[in-house]
């Protein structure tokens, strides 16, 4: 039994300062996909030399966890807890915010000179309440630590972040169990997966056209699945990139509000409390 496509959501088109930014949810067909939150795709973009790079400066998070994907360019994280690291393009950034830490993403100080293509998917993922006051940590990783597993003769190939295929494991250990990677599909090339029951799929078009489940799909679109099913089939009328996520939803109540993700308004409340009176820590760019 096939996992149906239910939906195909449409990503608005939402940029943040000069950076090109396409949101594919929440938007107003979707609000979140449990586990996952919120997805926002920027760029492609090119930057001149003697840019402002990234417009992501400090800001907090508690109550889940990003994962950011650096398809062209870079990234240099930083935060209250744990350090700093650049990523350059096709490695990632893994953050457990846990009981909180304030962070920033910008361009590293050699693109800000240099100048170059920028193009990052960021992905929030939710923690269950016994996760939600969890220690914060980081984890960078090159694109030289992401297994590449080709598929369909060499006409595919899926990027690893968490999870196992093909008998390969990701890197990253998901406390929650989530399944998460990036593929790249060629012009007629197949992907074929089995998927644990009632596993909620995220799986969002980059670039390309491919058909999932018998549904055709576009740059830019969200493609929501029904959780009854396990069948996973996609094929590409062109060269495709797409992230492909998947998880066991949660079902607890969501209290958000803006970088904080808990179970209650009062939770929320106490957020705001210790953020403000410095209990998340300190970040001087």
């Amino acid at each position: 039994m096939q996992k149906h496509p239910l939906h195909i959501h449409n990503a608005i088109y939402d940029p943040i300062a000069d950076l090109s930014t396409w949101r594919a949810m929440p938007t107003r067909s979707v609000d979140h996909l449990d586990p996952f939150l919120f997805l926002n795709h920027h760029g492609p973009q090119q930057y001149g030399p003697n840019n402002r790079g990234l417009p992501f400066g400090p800001h907090p998070h508690r109550g889940f966890e990003t994962l950011t994907f650096v398809l062209q360019g870079d990234i240099t994280h930083k935060d209250s807890v744990t350090g700093e690291s650049v990523i350059t393009a096709g490695g990632i950034q893994w953050m457990t915010a846990g009981s909180g830490l304030i962070h920033a993403e910008v361009s590293s100080e050699e693109f800000k000179r240099k100048g170059g293509m920028e193009e990052v998917i960021q992905l929030w993922m939710n923690l269950p309440a016994k996760y939600k006051m969890t220690a914060p940590k980081y984890t960078g990783l090159q694109k030289e630590s992401i297994p590449a597993i080709s598929f369909d003769d060499g006409k595919g190939a899926l990027h690893l972040a968490s999870g196992t295929f093909q008998g390969q494991q990701g890197p990253v250990d998901s406390m929650t169990g989530l399944f998460t990677s990036t593929l790249d599909i060629k012009t007629g090339g197949a992907f074929y997966d089995v998927l644990p029951e009632s596993s909620q799929v995220l799986l969002y078009v980059v670039n390309g056209q491919v058909e999932v489940n018998g549904a055709m799909a576009l740059e830019h679109q969200l493609v929501q699945l029904s959780l009854d099913g396990t069948e996973l089939s996609i094929t590409a009328s062109q060269d495709s990139q797409l992230v492909y996520c998947y998880g066991s939803p949660f079902d607890e109540p969501i209290a958000a509000h803006g970088p904080f993700v808990m179970n209650t308004a009062e939770e929320i409340r106490q957020a705001i409390i210790d953020y403000q009176s410095g209990k998340l820590g300190r970040l001087d760019l």
